[in-house]
């Protein structure tokens, strides 16, 4: 299924560095050059260093997943891999290194990890770390599909899901396993996408975790350190007809400006993505097919996906990356490549989206066979760019060229009462008639990280009237009258203002 990618900062000097997970040999299997995962720098002048080895973060497991946070509140990014075998975590030293904590902190799960988050759950000032994980396999017990002739991977039903875990932080540089304890234990779980969000307007972090071949699930934060699973009940298990999808990348975002997130997730070809309207009432609408993002889909299989405003205008497109499961599938259906195009869905701003993919220039013109996506403005030119992760490839980073002919605000968010990163913090902005909200987060989407820095565009607007940010601790902060395009570095009083 390939891995992922981020754009962090790890270096704390203002642009956006690039991590890249690869995937070792399998156990059994050789390979002439050991893949390791590589951290590059960011130069600054649009060229990036490979900084892997001096920086001690060039893991050779069989990686999947990378998510990014303060976890230890130190004012530096650490990394988490979440790997098919042990997965690691690197707390970030602040002088350019890492140092691998993994089993001091606890967190070293050897089965088959496909996604993690870091969020404050219990809303108790640190970060807590959720893995999301896939099915119950093994290399011993892996079974041939198809025949000696045709070489096709097994359905997801020839195998039994496994349990997704949620790692509270400790506040001493460990992590206590309370899957259970907080109601999130599920061993019919097949993890695929996953991402913190507070649906519910609530105040706290709820989870949605896409799965493949059985309903997603819904976790609502009951604001006691527990959960309730409630997708089927919120209508976001299954696809608006009640059929169940193989459920991919996914993300929260507000795309239609009414101040709740909704959600979009990516799925398998011949089926279509979908797209629940929040309806601010707990309950979500399958809205997919009336938003022009149904029959769009039927010839993709999507992987990740995420929401974004790459045109700067104010509301939320959307991005998938797509490529097909099996290299063989042209002799099962000649229609079906493996390689496909990726897509690019812009926000006709009246609940409606329509496909620019093939005007949007040649990097949306390239047959491959994507997996990992994120956003991130690596050039700090005020438009989002993206990174993508092919299978067995290079990835590609598609430079934005058109975004900042609109006007911008990106803010940084440092947590004192809450959280370092501010992670959870939800940030309502006003310009005029204008009103955007956004969350910061660390992972969404498939098997990777965003720029953490929050985005708005802003379209011909000149001043944002008004900035809330209602912070994890609950306090709220208003800045008002703010100049466009820039980036300010938010930090949370010490009381509300």
């Amino acid at each position: 299924m390939c891995s992922g990618g981020a754009f962090f900062d790890y270096d704390n000097d203002g642009d956006q560095d690039i991590y890249l997970v690869n995937g070792a040999p399998l156990p059994g299997y050789q390979s002439k050059d050991i893949p390791r995962n590589v951290l590059y720098r960011n130069n600054g002048d649009g060229t990036f260093t490979d900084v892997s080895l001096e920086a001690g973060v060039g893991d050779t497991g069989y990686g999947y997943a990378v998510t990014m946070a303060d976890y230890d509140n130190d004012g530096d990014q650490d990394i988490y891999v979440a790997n098919f075998g042990p997965n690691v975590l690197y707390r970030n030293n602040g002088d350019g290194t890492f140092t691998d904590v993994t089993a001091e902190a606890g967190v070293g799960d050897p089965r088959w990890a496909t996604g993690a988050a870091f969020a404050d759950y219990d809303g108790d000032g640190d970060l807590d770390l959720y893995v999301g994980n896939y099915v119950d396999f093994s290399i011993e017990a892996h079974k041939p599909c198809g025949s000696p002739k045709l070489k096709l991977y097994c359905h997801p039903s020839e195998y039994n899901g496994v349990s997704d875990i949620l790692y509270r932080n400790n506040g001493d540089g460990t992590f206590t396993d309370v899957t259970k304890a907080a109601g999130v234990f599920n061993p019919r779980g097949k993890a695929m996408g996953l991402v913190f969000g507070d649906y519910d307007n609530d105040g706290d972090l709820d989870l949605y975790v896409a799965n493949d071949t059985v309903a997603k699930f819904l976790f609502r934060n009951e604001g006691d350190g527990t959960f309730a699973e409630i997708g089927l009940i919120a209508g976001v298990a299954c696809a608006g007809d009640g059929h169940i999808q193989a459920g991919m990348g996914t993300d929260f975002g507000d795309y239609d400006n009414d101040g709740d997130l909704d959600i979009f997730v990516a799925t398998y070809q011949m089926d279509h993505n979908t797209l629940y309207q929040n309806e601010g009432n707990g309950f979500f609408t399958d809205v997919t097919f009336q938003a022009g993002l149904g029959r769009e889909s039927l010839a993709y299989l999507g992987f990740s996906a995420g929401f974004f405003d790459y045109d700067n205008d104010g509301d939320l497109d959307i991005f998938v990356a797509n490529g097909h499961l099996d290299p063989d599938i042209r002799l099962v259906n000649s229609t079906v490549s493996y390689a496909q195009t990726n897509q690019l869905f812009t926000n006709d701003g009246d609940g409606t989206f329509t496909d620019v993919s093939q005007v949007m220039g040649p990097g949306f013109r390239i047959l491959a066979v994507s997996r990992g996506s994120a956003f991130g403005d690596y050039d700090n030119d005020g438009d989002l760019d993206i990174l993508v992760t092919n299978r067995a490839s290079t990835p590609n980073l598609l430079r934005n060229d058109g975004g900042n002919r609109n006007n911008w605000l990106m803010v940084k968010t440092i947590g004192t009462r809450s959280n370092r990163d501010g992670i959870g913090a939800r940030i309502k902005l006003i310009s005029g008639p204008l009103v955007q909200i956004r969350e910061v987060r660390s992972s969404s989407g498939y098997m990777g990280q965003n720029d953490m820095r929050v985005h708005f565009g802003l379209g011909k607007r000149t001043k944002v009237d008004l900035l809330e940010i209602r912070w994890p601790s609950g306090l709220v902060q208003r800045l008002r009258d703010l100049p466009v395009n820039q980036v300010p570095i938010v930090k949370e009083p010490l009381s509300g203002e």
